[in-house]
């Protein structure tokens, strides 16, 4: 039996390490399943003389200055950038590493797999059996909780960074930023819904607005969403100019009306370091919209032009 078929014959349903155990008897390399944060969430628990599988073992993740030295290097953007697999050869390398993507039940990118090339050298067929190996450990974490909501919290910590215009280093920053625009198509938009609170306490009103985020990801899961101060923020994408015809517009038209939300949408743009800039426009846009049609619950900047 070839290392593919070993590999998607294995039994999903006992866990990732159950997985990755299985895997390393097959590969004869050191394999880990790691966050979006760089946290290390499974490894095979094998002697590596590498110091960053090492670093990632002992302390649960990588150190700042590792994750910079992967950046200027292109190893971190080579990664994120790879359509599915990625194998990196490097001098800032000890061992050659085949990386792979896997999606929660959203499609969101939600981790990676990384194997290091200690023992067995990588081959096509050693290559085609890890990528089987990915969709595997995808198939196994698709529809866990925690993969679940850790995309929306990592999402939603990345869009608040950006709003907030506080990061330090564009080039390390760079690589976890563009999984924002995963899944995404031409046109970029953010929108911000004001949820009505009618006097409820603050604590009570940062719940419902956790909670009506969580309602919107499960309507329209092709967007992702923050919550920043005192709304929700929905960053999305359309494959059309005229927002007018993306999902919010025509599919569950009384939604905002029932659930007593107003929005506002700013115009397209493509640099998500500009973020901030279109939030303020779609809050101007929200506001001017709420002084006019009492009937209508969501406005483009577009139609205000």
């Amino acid at each position: 039996m070839s290392d593919p078929e070993q590999i998607k014959a294995l039994q999903n349903g006992k866990g990732i390490q159950y997985l990755l155990n299985c895997a390393y008897r097959i590969f004869n390399n050191p394999i880990s399943v790691i966050g979006l944060n760089y946290n290390l969430l499974a490894f095979t628990d094998v002697s590596v003389d590498d110091h960053a599988w090492n670093e990632l073992v002992t302390t649960g993740t990588f150190s700042a200055e590792r994750l910079e030295l992967l950046a200027n290097a292109g190893i971190i953007e080579d990664i994120t950038n790879a359509e599915k697999i990625a194998v990196l050869r490097g001098d800032i390398l000890k061992h050659a590493r085949a990386t792979g993507h896997i999606f929660n039940r959203y499609n969101n990118v939600v981790g990676l797999v990384m194997m290091l090339e200690c023992n067995t050298a990588f081959d096509e067929e050693s290559i085609a059996a890890f990528e089987a190996l990915v969709d595997k450990i995808t198939c196994e974490i698709r529809d866990y909780d925690y993969f679940t909501f850790l995309s929306m919290t990592f999402h939603g910590d990345k869009i608040n960074m950006l709003l907030e215009e506080t990061v330090k280093s564009p080039l390390l920053y760079n690589p976890l930023a563009q999984v924002l625009y995963e899944g995404f198509e031409d046109y970029l938009y953010v929108g911000v819904v004001c949820v009505e609170r009618n006097n409820i306490l603050e604590n009570v009103h940062q719940r419902r607005l956790e909670y009506f985020q969580s309602f919107f990801k499960t309507r329209y899961p092709m967007f992702k969403y923050s919550v920043y101060r005192d709304k929700i923020v929905i960053l999305m994408s359309s494959k059309y100019k005229d927002l007018h015809r993306t999902p919010l517009f025509t599919s569950n038209p009384g939604l905002f009306e029932r659930n007593g939300f107003l929005m506002g949408i700013s115009g397209s743009f493509e640099n998500m370091y500009e973020l901030r800039r279109y939030y303020d426009q779609a809050i101007a846009t929200l506001e001017k919209g709420r002084e006019g049609k009492e009937s209508q619950r969501i406005f483009l900047y577009n139609d205000q032009q």
